[in-house]
Parts: structure tokens; sequence; C-alpha cells
């Protein structure tokens, strides 16, 4: 095998299962197919890989791999016929010569004939850039509120050197001479059951049909180069945790011309300190103190987005009770309009620490209650002593 095709350019990476890729089963749900991905990406991106080169055709091929099994109609072509590409975005392009498409209608080719109609896909044809994901966080307050975020997305862009032909400056591509630039050769076989027509990979220029005679020495060839891209993103408000955010464009270059791929981010909303958030509402404690609790009161608690919020405590209230405050909760991103509602958890305030005075006071109004008090054998204690005794 010649050194181009240790680059996974001679039908090996094709070759390889999309779900052995992924680390997922044949039969895995849509849910385990994104576990495995977002696994792997976090695993193998290239930022937290930067000494292991072979990280980021790992990280690639796992890209390429998701893009086919998480959309379900490529998923169930793939599944078919081993092949999910239906025409212009197929995830293998721009891993070497056309992909998977070309790859099975050879062997289609081979088996059936020339004349069966097995498709050829014209190498200098545009191809659409890979789609990029990768995960955001954002405080409880952004996701309520909404922000901007500025994040830097490495990802493949046309050499600014040789414009993406690969060439150096001064030269430009030739036609491959063996393929006549379509980049498979065919070759025909007779046997006692007809001629056979097959279509492989060009040796020499490896399915680009073009050939680099001087390479371009800021790409090696390639026409593309490594960069770090900043792009503004709006996260809108109501996002939760695992929303998936598409911005148009922004993924990698696309080949001879095409339009890039699309960037995915998915949401990661850190916890607050004071709230919790379940869907829509939001869920705080409200501490009480005794008075307030067994006289009523009307006290100000805060909000997430509206600053302080004045409520009313009715006499009475008794811990455990949950208070509502509609409209206080978090903005809704589907569904119906509006926002949810905050939700107050009452929590008693018993104090450990009381001077002389607050206790003549309290045990004044244990004794108009009726109630024991104290530790002695006459007090609570006592009684529970008495029960063991």
């Amino acid at each position: 095998m010649n050194k181009q095709a240790n680059k996974w350019t001679d039908g090996v990476f094709q070759l390889e299962d999309l779900y052995q890729i992924l680390g997922a089963a044949r039969g895995a749900s849509q849910d385990e197919i994104k576990k495995a991905y977002r696994r792997l990406v976090r695993q193998y991106h290239p930022d937290t890989n930067k000494d292991n080169p072979e990280a980021e055709e790992k990280f690639k091929k796992i890209n390429a791999a998701y893009s086919v099994l998480s959309d379900p109609e490529k998923r169930a072509r793939y599944d078919q016929f081993g092949t999910a590409d239906g025409g212009g975005n197929n995830p293998f392009e721009g891993f070497g010569s056309g992909g998977l498409g070309d790859l099975f209608g050879g062997l289609f080719e081979q088996v059936f004939g020339g004349g069966m109609g097995g498709r050829r896909v014209d190498p200098s044809a545009p191809r659409r850039g890979a789609d990029l994901e990768m995960g955001i966080r954002v405080t409880l307050l952004e996701a309520a509120n909404g922000a901007a975020h500025n994040l830097e997305i490495p990802r493949w862009d046309d050499c600014s050197t040789c414009h993406g032909t690969g060439a150096k400056p001064g030269t430009s591509p030739k036609t491959c001479e063996t393929c006549g630039g379509r980049g498979q050769v065919e070759s025909a076989q007779r046997t006692p059951f007809g001629q056979f027509v097959s279509v492989n990979t060009c040796p020499r220029c490896q399915g680009r049909g073009k050939v680099i005679q001087e390479r371009c020495e800021e790409c090696g060839g390639r026409g593309q180069v490594r960069k770090t891209h900043q792009v503004e993103v709006k996260v809108p408000a109501g996002v939760e945790t695992g929303t998936r955010l598409r911005v148009t464009g922004e993924g990698e270059g696309g080949v001879n011309g095409g339009p890039r791929g699309d960037l995915f981010l998915v949401i990661e909303v850190q916890r607050h300190k004071d709230f919790e958030r379940k869907e829509g509402d939001l869920h705080s404690r409200l501490v009480l103190t005794y008075p307030q609790a067994v006289l009523g009161a009307s006290v100000e608690v805060p909000t997430l987005i509206d600053g302080q919020e004045k409520i009313d405590v009715a006499p009475g209230t008794a811990q455990g009770r949950i208070l509502k405050v509609q409209g206080k909760g978090m903005p809704r991103l589907r569904g119906p309009r509006g926002r949810g509602d905050l939700y107050l958890h009452v929590f008693i305030d018993v104090p450990t620490k009381l001077t002389d005075k607050q206790k003549e006071l309290v045990t004044a109004l244990a004794k108009e209650m009726k109630v024991p008090v104290g530790t002695g054998e006459e007090g609570i204690f006592g009684k529970f002593k008495k029960l063991f005794d």
C-alpha cells in the first residue's frame, strides 16, 4: 500500500463500519448513538490532543460517522445498502476517492457489469464541508435572559497560500493522464458468464482527478490548514441542558468550492447556588423565623430575573409547605409562551442561641400553651426517658 493509502485515501477508511467507529451496536437507539458520539468527541477533540496527531483523524471519522447515524434517513440507507451517499451529502467527502458511494458503486459494477448503471462521482465537483459539534456552558441567569458568547472554533479552512489548490504558488494541478480527470480507471475482463467491468480508484491521483506536481509548502498539498475561527453565538432565552443550537455555515470548509458545513452547539446549563430548575419552573428555599411562620408576614424573596419580590406569608405556615410565585420562573423556549413559576419551599429557622429576655418570652409562651419544655424529668426529654425506663 502506498503512502497516500495510509492516509485513508484509498478506500481503507471507507470500509470501516460506522457503528464500530462510534462504538455502538447496530440496534442502538438515537440517544445511545448521541451519547457514544459525545463521549468520543470529548476524548479525541484536537484541542485536548494537541500532541497526538492521530486524534485529529479519529475526530474526523467520528464526526463523519455521526453525520450518517444521527440522521434516520441516512442511517436507514446505510443499514440497507452499506452506504448513505445520496448525492452531494456524503459524510466521508474530503477523506479521499469519492467516499462510500464510489466504493460500493465500483463493487456493483464488478459484480453486475458496467452496463448496470453504477454511479460515478465527478472528483472536481463541489462538496459540502463536514458539520462540527461542540459543547458550550452557560449560567442559569444566561439561560434565563439569553446571552452572546464569543467562541473559538478549530476547523479546516482553505490554505491562504495556495487558495485551496494544494499546489505551489505559480503552479496549478494538472489533469491526471491515467484517468483523464475522472478519478477512476476501468478494466474489462471476459468470463464464461460475460464481460465484467471493474471500476477502481485511480492509483496515480488517488481519485482526485488531478495531479499536483509541486506541493504547497504551507499545507503540504492538502489545500486546507487548521485554523482557529472566532464566531459570536447568541444563546436564546429558555435553553436547557441538552438543547442543540445550529449555526449555519460555521463548520468545516467545503471542497472544490463547496459550501461550509454547520456548527452544532450542545448547551450545558450550570447549577445555581440558590435556584434549582425543573423544566420551566424554579425552586428555592424560603427561611422563616418562628414568629413569621406563626403570625404571618410580608417578606421579600429573591427571584432569578426580576430582583426582589414581595409576597405574603399566611399565619400558621408550617415547615415543608410550598408557596407558588406565578410567572417568576424560566422563559419557555418551546411550547406555550411566557414563563414558568417560582416555588418556595418553607424552612423554619430555629434559633440555637437566645438572650435571657428571649428565653423568658419563649418560656412564658410555652407555659401559656401548656407545652412542656426543658431537658429535666418533667420536660419533653424527660418524658422520652421514662418511656425507655
